[in-house]
């Protein structure tokens, strides 16, 4: 079964920000260690100029794993079990600085379609998604940029209203990223980005499974409402991430959770041994991300 992972930053001492192609390759290692057949490596909001230079690291990397050629074995094979890099996650830089979490408001940037082509001129074949808060500003028009480009655009970091989120699902936006966290959550008057995640059947939802992220109620809430066909499960996680996971998850000093501390591999098993369905659990890991970064293959 392949597992795929569209959101990680990094893992083991190693992310993405980042100008080296070794290191990218290394966190595919990790991941590969894990189980984790296919990655998106997931860029932090920053200048234009350093997540053009984080991404041709990622660029690089993915044209290393293509030649065949590196860490080979006497009979030809790969001596380590990598995870396939299959693209680009560019996590900004077109969020609302009222739902940072855990990134830099400094970097955010209002969208504009010539920030936009500036951002991905020359990366337009690897970027897979771009997630962006579709209340801001001219957010509509270009999460149609985005979509006319062949390249998911997923709803996240946001404040926005039902009716906003409806909005972007309307002008192309076809996911949201790691649901209830980073945006408007649900309240009986408004049912925010998160309800309209849970409510609308196509959209796809990235769901942290970790421990610390998501109440386990709320986990099982999800799986019980949502269709089954649109659950992505994720790992979001970063440089300090190892396995097995923190006691209290990845922190900062302020005790804010910074990433994932599970890989999506470790997550599924952990759901499944919670009494989740085996076969839900594995399409959230394997064939849902799979038909969701096929979207515009």
């Amino acid at each position: 079964m392949k597992i795929i992972d569209v959101h990680t930053h990094g893992i083991g001492g190693f992310d993405t920000r980042t100008t080296s192609a070794q290191h990218i390759l290394k966190i595919a290692e990790i991941q590969g260690s894990l189980g984790v057949s296919g990655i998106v490596p997931t860029v932090y909001p920053a200048s234009l100029r350093t997540m053009r230079e984080n991404m041709l690291a990622i660029k690089e990397a993915i044209k290393i794993q293509g030649s065949g050629i590196r860490d080979q074995g006497p009979a030809g094979e790969s001596s380590k079990a990598e995870a396939r890099i299959l693209g680009i996650h560019l996590e900004g830089p077109f969020l609302n600085p009222s739902k940072c979490g855990a990134l830099d408001p400094a970097s955010f940037l209002t969208p504009h379609k010539d920030s936009l082509k500036k951002l991905i001129d020359g990366f337009g074949d690897i970027i897979k998604i771009i997630t962006i808060a579709p209340e801001l500003d001219d957010a509509v028009n270009i999460i149609h940029e985005i979509s006319d480009k062949g390249i998911i655009a997923s709803m996240g970091h946001s404040e926005a209203s039902y009716a906003e989120a409806e909005a972007g699902f309307h002008a192309g936006a076809r996911g949201i990223t790691h649901i209830f966290n980073a945006m408007s959550g649900i309240h009986h008057r408004e049912p925010g980005l998160a309800g309209f995640g849970l409510i609308n059947p196509e959209i796809y939802i990235e769901v942290i499974a970790d421990p610390f992220h998501l109440d386990p109620k709320f986990m099982e809430f999800i799986f019980s409402v949502k269709n089954p066909e649109r659950i992505i499960i994720i790992s979001d996680t970063v440089k300090e991430s190892t396995s097995p996971s923190a006691p209290h998850g990845i922190r900062d000093e302020g005790h804010k959770l910074l990433g994932g501390s599970l890989s999506i591999a470790e997550s599924a098993a952990r759901l499944i041994k919670a009494q989740l369905s085996a076969l839900t659990v594995k399409k959230a890991v394997s064939d849902n991300p799979e038909r969701y970064l096929a979207i515009y293959g």
